[in-house]
This record gives structure tokens, C-alpha cells and sequence, in this order.
């Protein structure tokens, strides 16, 4: 009984092992294959974690942004970038434009969690009924997880991250934070990024000016800007703009009636256009070439600074137009010269005198055709205007004053070949014998300077040149004293911003300030001065070359109505016409000349063809509303009556009445003594007051 029992018991045993054998077999490799699959999920997921990217760069969220270069008064002469974005913050733009975007990309945005669930089941049902893509899965807070984070590829991997990562990005940015990164940082087209670009891109207007017609149709941009592009498919990007209005009405943001208006409201595009002043290219390319220096190319273009130049605007077009009216005049003139103009050249260069704030810069005529700057590369040959230079460093040193007598007459000097000796002519190949340093500066007389430079000596001039601001190599021979050495327009400018500041050089500077985006000034200017001179010597000089407008060379300046000193050159052959001019405010150089080398045409001078151009835009500099055109006279200085002809001071009242031979002289004190005890001053005044 027992071993039937027994039996029994085994081949019960033996038929259940039979039949729950293959079941529990399939049962463990399930389990072990989901435990496996989980495993490496888990690793992969683990992976996945380890490799993804800090979220702490968001917190301190900075895009590139557009670079603005603005004048003196705040007009926008450039905007420099690699993406064109100005950031804006979320308060300035209008309600309707935020419902706009997330209407068409995330309605639920203030809702989930960095993930919408709801939305992905929505976008496929959506996609499923319309039989193509018409909506998108991805949250705002995924694509902005996307763009800052992540690489472009299209992986399920990729997918994951972006979706842990925009989850974490939800939890530690507020919805604010992160829609305001979207809406500044997202490409609508045409080189816009964020919406304040593509404002400005499309319709030329900040973001807070838009109507919520053309908030709609950019936001039906962001798809596929290229295809829905409305300057170039506007039927397209017409029907992505009611996509988005009927978008935002079944959202609640707006009303059925504003979605009718909005729909029929005509959209006027108005392409962005930055009216820049004509020949500024010049400046901004110098200007571009300094910070390029210091801060670096990609600094320069993504950190949206705001550089404030010294430029004015509207002298710049001034200066511009006044020097194709000077070249067309020249033209006229020669009409004969069929090469002139094609090969005709000029530059001017204004800065203030106190500051060295250059106001307005031509380069050239034509930046598409020759990128040179002749206002600060090219070396121009100064003629005459170099003269003051020698003049200066005499009476620095004391060894002549305006009134000293020399002698114009035909000089021979050795020369490089001893069987060629040099000789020098004036101009006008004359000679006026016994005359002043006022006479010969202001008639320009080229024998005197020749003597002057003798007198002096070489090195005292150069080092004075150099003090003053010419740093181009000027050679050890005396035809310096004729401006035979190549020098800049704007070492000459320089130069002569050191009379009227009464013996400080002051450096041209391009740049006032520059600030970051939130206003934080990160440089200031200030002016570069050097002193070159004396203030006697500085207004000696300043007197003589107002002589030169008034009665020399230069007449043509005192068109002008106002205190001004200057001085002409003009080269062998009439290659360079160059005028250098000065109020107390504005200092000026104009330049004409070609770039083969020939010349401009008979009696082009310096007086003829550049001084001209000079008093046609230094009258825009003038401010009538000044009291103070005058310049000062510092201490050291008398201005006494001096006989033109012999040099002598006049101490006599009868003298005095020969007013053909009188010309009023600033001398330092020290040089007239003779008169300081004599009854010349109670004379003078009786004279005086009664004219």
C-alpha cells in the first residue's frame, strides 16, 4: 500500500515536472532578459547622465549679440556681429507677441514640467488627422535645451537628453527666465535672431511697436524660416500667420473679433536699412582695426558692445559731399585732362583741437574700389604746410622772432653730387630781398625756410616734428624745410592742433566710450596730450599763420568770418594741393592729389584747390551760438605795432599813422624791453581810443 502510494506520489511528480518545466523555462529567460534589457537601460541612462552637459551656463544665459557703433550724438553708424541679436528683456515685449509663440509651440508652457505629455499625444493625433507634420512635440523649454546644449543631430539619444535636460532646466530657471531665453534667442530668418532682429528685419521697429498681426506671422516663422519666409513666400507665410492667430484664439489669448482684425490687417514690410553717412567706411575701418587689436575679432563681434565714437554724423556728410564739389570744380578747370579723373585723389580730416575728437574723415572717394585710407595711411608730400614746423623750432630756441629781417635772394648749397650744387627756388622763381618771418611764411617764401633750417639745424627739427606728432621717418637734409618728406594727413592735422591749444599736441582719437549691454561703461577716453612748445612760441606762431589767411596764401579761409590760422602747401609740379587750418574749436587738413604721381594742372595749388574745400566745410563746424572765437593769448605775449618792411617795433605815435606799414605783431615780452619805460603805452592808448 505503502509503495503504490509511493508510486504514485513519483509519477505525480514526474507529470508535473513534465508540464510546468518548458513554462518555467520561457518565464526565467523572460525575466531575465527584461532584467537584462532594464540593466542596460539603467547603465545606458547612467552613461547618459555622466555625459551630459552642465546646465550652469543658462543661469548666466550670453548670446552673441550685435555690436552697435554710434556717433557722437548717438546716430548708428555700424552694426558689427557674427549673429545679429539684441537682446531684450521679457517686460518690454507686448503680452500678444509671448501668446503668439506659444500658441504655435507650446500652449501648456506655464504648465508642464519642462516635458508636455499631453502635448506630444495632441501634436500626433493633430498630425495624424491633417496627414503631414503640423505640429511639433518638442516644449519651448526642450528647444531651448536644444540650441544652448545640445549638437543638432537627429538620435533617440539626443532625444533623452534634451528631454532630462529641459526637465532640469525647468527647475532651476522660472517659465520667465526660460521663454525670455526662446524668444531672444531663437532664428526667424533673413540673419535674425530673437525677435527684436527679426523686428527690425522685417518691419523696421522695435519688438514693443509691433501689432499683433505681425506678432502672429513671426511667429508662424519659427517652423522654417526659410520656407515661410514673407519677403520671399508670402502666400506660405500668410497662412502660417493664421495658423498661429486661430492658434491663439482656441487658446483663449485672444478674442474671435481681434483674430478677424488681426487677419485683416495689411502687412507693410519695411526692410531694415542703416542710413550711414557717405565716406565713413575709412573711419570705421580704422576704428575696427584698433579694437581688433585689443579686444579681439570674436570679442568685438559677439559681446554687443556699445561704442560711442567721436565721429559727427552730419559733418561727415558734409565733409563728403564738400570734397566731391571740390574735385568736380578741379574737373571743371581742367577739361582738357581726360586722366584726371580717373586718377583724381582726396582726404580731409576734422578733429576738435582741444580734444583730438576726430568729427569727420574722408578716406578716399570710393571704399569699393581702394580700402587705403589717405587720411592716415597714405605719406602725402607737405609742401609749405610743413614750413610752421621749421618756424617753431627757431623761435623755440630763440634764434628768431616774426618781426626778424632775413634776405629772399638765390642761395646755392652742396648737394648730394658736389659738382651739382643745390639750389632752391620760390615759387613764383622771384625774390623780395630784405623781408620779416611774417612776409616769408605768409607769401611762403621757400629760400627763407631754407635758411631758417640751416640756422636751426636738422635735428632740432625733426625732434620737434616728432614732439608735435609726425612720427613718419623725416630725413636728415634740408629739404625738409620745404616738405619734401612724406608725412600723414593726420600727423599734420596733429601737428597743428599744438597752436591753438597753446603748445600741446594732441593725439586724433576715434572713440569717446564703450559699454556693455546693461550700461556698465568698461572704457572712457580721454584726451592724449604732449607738449610740444612753449605757449609764447605756440602763439608767436598761431599770430603768423593767421597773417597767412588774412594776408597770404591762405585768403581764401577768411571767408570763413571767424578767427583762423592756417597754412597752404602745394608740391613740385603741382602734384599736391594740401591746405592745414585751425579755429579756436576745429582743426582741419584737406589733400588732394593722384595716385599716378602726375600733376593735378597748371596753378593747382594748395590756396586754389584745397583751401576751398577747407572753408566750404569748416563752415558747418561754427557754433554761432559761441561767444568765444577768439583766441587765447597767454602770458608772455604783447601784441605791438611792428613796420612790416624793416622788422622794427614803432615807438612813435607819428609812425604809428602810417598804417600801410604797420602790421600788429605778438612778440614775447622779453623782447621789447626798450619800450616798457617809455611814453609809447600812454601814446598808444591816446591812438587807440580815438580810432
Amino acid at each position: 500500500m505503502s509503495y503504490l502510494r509511493k508510486k504514485t506520489r513519483r509519477k505525480s511528480r514526474s507529470s508535473s515536472q513534465r508540464i510546468l518545466g518548458p513554462r518555467f523555462l520561457i518565464f526565467s529567460l523572460w525575466f531575465w532578459a527584461v532584467f537584462i534589457t532594464l540593466g542596460i537601460g539603467c547603465a545606458y541612462l547612467g552613461y547618459m547622465l555622466l555625459d551630459l552637459p552642465e546646465i550652469s551656463s543658462i543661469n548666466s544665459y550670453r548670446p552673441k549679440q550685435v555690436t552697435e557703433v554710434l556717433d557722437r550724438n548717438g546716430v548708428p553708424l555700424a552694426y558689427w556681429y557674427e549673429e545679429r541679436r539684441w537682446v531684450v528683456p521679457l517686460s518690454v515685449m507686448p503680452e500678444f507677441l509671448k501668446d503668439a509663440f506659444l500658441a504655435a509651440e507650446d500652449a501648456r508652457f506655464y504648465e508642464h514640467p519642462g516635458i508636455d505629455f499631453l502635448g506630444i499625444i495632441r501634436a500626433f493625433i493633430k498630425n495624424i488627422e491633417a496627414g503631414t507634420i503640423i505640429q511639433g512635440a518638442s516644449t519651448i523649454t526642450q528647444q531651448v535645451t536644444r540650441a544652448l546644449l545640445l549638437s543638432p543631430e537627429r538620435s533617440w539619444s539626443r532625444k533623452i537628453k534634451e528631454a532630462i535636460l529641459a526637465w532640469k532646466i525647468d527647475h532651476v530657471l522660472t517659465k520667465d527666465e526660460i521663454l525670455e531665453i526662446y524668444l531672444n534667442h531663437i532664428y526667424l530668418g533673413e540673419g535674425a535672431y530673437g525677435v527684436e532682429a527679426a523686428s527690425r528685419t522685417y518691419f523696421n521697429k522695435n519688438v514693443w511697436d509691433l501689432t499683433l498681426s505681425e506678432a502672429a506671422l513671426l511667429a508662424g516663422l519659427t517652423q522654417a524660416p526659410s520656407k515661410y519666409n514673407p519677403l520671399k513666400h508670402f502666400d506660405r507665410a500668410k497662412r502660417r500667420q493664421l495658423y498661429v492667430l486661430r492658434r491663439m484664439a482656441e487658446e483663449g489669448f485672444i478674442t474671435e473679433e481681434e483674430m478677424r482684425d488681426a487677419i485683416d490687417e495689411p502687412i507693410r514690410f519695411q526692410k531694415f536699412k542703416l542710413d550711414t553717412p557717405k565716406g565713413i567706411e575709412y573711419f570705421l575701418q580704422d576704428l575696427r582695426k584698433d579694437l581688433v587689436r585689443r579686444y579681439g575679432e570674436e570679442e568685438l563681434y559677439t559681446r554687443g558692445f556699445i561704442i560711442k565714437t567721436t565721429l559727427d554724423a552730419s559733418l561727415q556728410e558734409r565733409a563728403y559731399s564738400e570734397v566731391q564739389k571740390g574735385i568736380k570744380k578741379l574737373l571743371s578747370r581742367h577739361p582738357e585732362d581726360k586722366s584726371l579723373k580717373k586718377h583724381v585723389r582726396a582726404a580731409l580730416l576734422a578733429m576738435r583741437a582741444e580734444t583730438g575728437e576726430v568729427l569727420a574723415m574722408v578716406g578716399g572717394l570710393d571704399f569699393s574700389k581702394n580700402k587705403f585710407n589717405l587720411a592716415t595711411q597714405a605719406l602725402i608730400q607737405p609742401g609749405s604746410a610743413f614750413k610752421p614746423v621749421v618756424y617753431s623750432a627757431a623761435m623755440e630756441r630763440g634764434l628768431i622772432l616774426p618781426n626778424t629781417l632775413l634776405v629772399d635772394e638765390p642761395i646755392s648749397l652742396p648737394g648730394l653730387d658736389p659738382e651739382n650744387p643745390w639750389e632752391p627756388e620760390n615759387f613764383d622763381q622771384t625774390y623780395m630781398g630784405p623781408i620779416t618771418i611774417r612776409t616769408a611764411l605768409e607769401h611762403s617764401r621757400n629760400v627763407i625756410a631754407v635758411k631758417v633750417a640751416r640756422l636751426v639745424g636738422v635735428d632740432a627739427i625733426r625732434e620737434l616734428a616728432k614732439k608735435m606728432g609726425i612720427l613718419s621717418p623725416i630725413p636728415r637734409n634740408l629739404s625738409i624745410a620745404l616738405g619734401s618728406q612724406g608725412v600723414k594727413l593726420s600727423e599734420l592735422v596733429q601737428a597743428y592742433s599744438t597752436f591753438p591749444n597753446l603748445g600741446k599736441s594732441v593725439r586724433p582719437q576715434l572713440l569717446l566710450s564703450i559699454e556693455d549691454r546693461s550700461g556698465n561703461v568698461l572704457e572712457s577716453f580721454t584726451p592724449v596730450k604732449k607738449q610740444a612748445l612753449s605757449k609764447v612760441t605756440s602763439y608767436e606762431m598761431l599770430h603768423l599763420l593767421e597773417g597767412v589767411v588774412q594776408h597770404g596764401t591762405g585768403r581764401r579761409a577768411r571767408a570763413l568770418g571767424v578767427p583762423v590760422g592756417g597754412k597752404t602747401g602745394t608740391t613740385n609740379d603741382y602734384r599736391d594741393a594740401l591746405f592745414i587750418g585751425f579755429t579756436r574749436d576745429v582743426v582741419c587738413g584737406v589733400w588732394l592729389g593722384r595716385d599716378d604721381r602726375k600733376s593735378l594742372g597748371r596753378l593747382e595749388t594748395g590756396g586754389r584747390a584745397a583751401c576751398p574745400v577747407w572753408t566750404s566745410f569748416m563752415k558747418w563746424t561754427i557754433d554761432k551760438s559761441s561767444e568765444q572765437m577768439e583766441f587765447d593769448v597767454p602770458q608772455g605775449i604783447v601784441v605791438v605795432p611792428v613796420n612790416k618792411r624793416t622788422g622794427e617795433i614803432v615807438t612813435s605815435l607819428r609812425d604809428l599813422n602810417q598804417k600801410k606799414n604797420i602790421v600788429w605783431e605778438a612778440l614775447p615780452q622779453s623782447a621789447v624791453p626798450e619800450i616798457k619805460s617809455s611814453r609809447f603805452f600812454r601814446d598808444f592808448n591816446l591812438f587807440f581810443w580815438q580810432r
